[in-house]
């Protein structure tokens, strides 16, 4: 099985962050995506988050999710 790439690292740990800073639970996002019409498990997310293969959009929607207006690197 291929290893994460730096990139898909740092992706994942930039949106578990975010996630942590924002006091949000995986099983919380899964409900917060689900208000705005994303329908996602929390066993995915946590697999998403884990590889760290996800999509771009995928990572929008949970800042859109969260509340999230900005990131920092």
């Amino acid at each position: 099985m291929p290893e994460k790439t730096d990139w898909e690292a740092k992706a994942a740990n930039i949106l578990k962050a975010e996630l942590k800073r924002k006091g949000v639970t995986y099983a919380q996002l899964v409900d917060k995506l689900s208000a705005i019409g994303v329908d996602e498990k929390e066993v995915n997310i946590r697999n998403k988050l884990a590889r760290g293969k996800f999509s771009a959009a995928f990572m929008l929607q949970c800042l859109e999710a969260v509340d999230i207006k900005g990131i920092h690197f």
